[in-house]
């Protein structure tokens, strides 16, 4: 019993000690730590949209018989450019021909009888003065004449009728430009409004190229060129290829649909572009860029200074003038390369936080070291020389 109270005693004397030892100890601070930061700037920038496209061509049209009949010739090549009015295929004139020659023969018929009863009238009108026939017979012969005079109209109308059929054998092209594959051979039998057209032709130089775009990112773009120093952009369009090459030509922007797709919820826009030498084809798909808007006062910052939340939202750290941390909420517009591009949240000469974030939290004291961005993202320490250096055109 008593060495338990001696353990104990020794025990409370040894803390008490420790105690003591740690009260006279001083309390040591944890480092600054440094960090570096560049400052906020402006510069214009042209506000690019990236949009996907699909190529179109600008006229388009089927070829379809007017008529029935025989083909009797293909006078075009496949794949060929032909013009406006060019002879593509020869139907079967034949039984085209008759009804032609019949309605002409009819309206020499109808001709002749309206000079007799041309004649006949102005006789019978004549001998009416003096009695010599009936008002009955006047009346009768008149009506005749008059009936004859309709007639020369209507065998008239015939002819033509005829005259257009006949024409019609001769399947002409209704607009320049190239010609597909020939959906019939010589020797086919082909009908007026039949479901399958002849061939088709298109032209394609110019060419268009349709894009989408979602209405939302439209809204958003109106809402900024209503800002201050926010311009529209030259609506120029450049084009990169299935195969990543660039096409070469320059586009421009023609129209925007006046509708949005209920089921897409995006609105088409529609580019135009030179095609010389046919390289862009009908159906292709292509990744377009365009022009829209121009932001003289433009704020461009490194990626690795803006951060994102598990929500999404983004947000900065600025270094204020006492050197303090303090967390800024941002809203960024789009990436352009290694940089975001910044609608509102920082402002000029706010020192951005871009490197040693992991060793501060909101409110921290830091040792702020100014840095520039080199032209591969790379950060580099600002000191005199640089700041009189003009080969620091990349920093923000």
């Amino acid at each position: 019993m008593k060495s338990s109270i001696c353990i104990a005693g020794l025990l409370f004397t040894a803390a008490v000690l420790s105690g003591c030892q740690q009260d006279s100890t001083p309390a040591i601070s944890a480092p600054v730590p440094a960090v570096s930061y560049i400052t906020v700037t402006t510069a214009e920038h042209n506000i690019d949209t990236k949009m996907q496209g699909r190529v179109v061509a600008s006229r388009s049209a089927e070829v379809r018989p007017q008529v029935g009949g025989i083909v009797l010739q293909r006078l075009f090549e496949e794949g060929s450019t032909v013009e406006q009015g060019q002879l593509l295929y020869q139907i079967d004139p034949a039984t085209y021909q008759a009804a032609y020659n019949e309605a002409k023969a009819s309206l020499n018929s109808a001709k002749a009888s309206l000079e007799t009863a041309k004649l006949k009238n102005e006789r019978y009108a004549n001998l009416l003065k003096f009695e010599g026939v009936s008002q009955q017979d006047a009346d009768d012969a008149n009506a005749t004449y008059l009936k004859a005079k309709a007639d020369i109209e209507k065998y008239q109308a015939a002819l033509a009728t005829a005259s257009i059929n006949l024409e019609f054998t001769k399947v002409t092209a209704p607009i320049s430009g190239n010609i597909g594959i020939s959906n019939v051979t010589v020797g086919a039998l082909v009908s007026a409004g039949q479901s399958t057209a002849l061939a088709t032709i298109r032209t394609l130089d110019p060419i268009y190229v349709d894009m989408t775009k979602s209405s939302k990112a439209l809204l958003k773009l109106r809402k900024m060129i209503n800002k201050s120093g926010i311009s529209q952009g030259s609506a120029e369009v450049s084009l990169t290829l299935e195969d990543g090459s660039e096409y070469g030509p320059v586009g421009k922007l023609k129209m925007q649909e006046v509708s949005v797709d209920a089921s897409t919820g995006s609105v088409t826009l529609r580019a135009e572009f030179p095609n010389p030498e046919g390289v862009l084809l009908p159906g292709m798909f292509a990744r377009t860029q365009v022009n829209e808007a121009v932001d003289k006062n433009a704020i461009l910052v490194p990626q690795q200074g803006v951060y994102h939340e598990a929500t999404g939202e983004a947000y900065a750290y600025v270094v204020d003038d006492n050197n303090l941390i303090e967390k800024r909420i941002l809203e960024t517009i789009n990436a352009v390369d290694n940089k975001w591009l910044i609608a509102s949240g920082l402002s000029v000469n706010d020192k951005l936080l871009v490197e040693g974030s992991n060793k501060v939290r909101p409110g921290s004291e830091v040792k702020p070291l100014e840095v520039l961005m080199d032209t591969n993202g790379s950060m580099v320490t600002l000191n005199e020389q640089t700041k009189d250096s003009s080969a620091m055109q990349g920093g923000v």
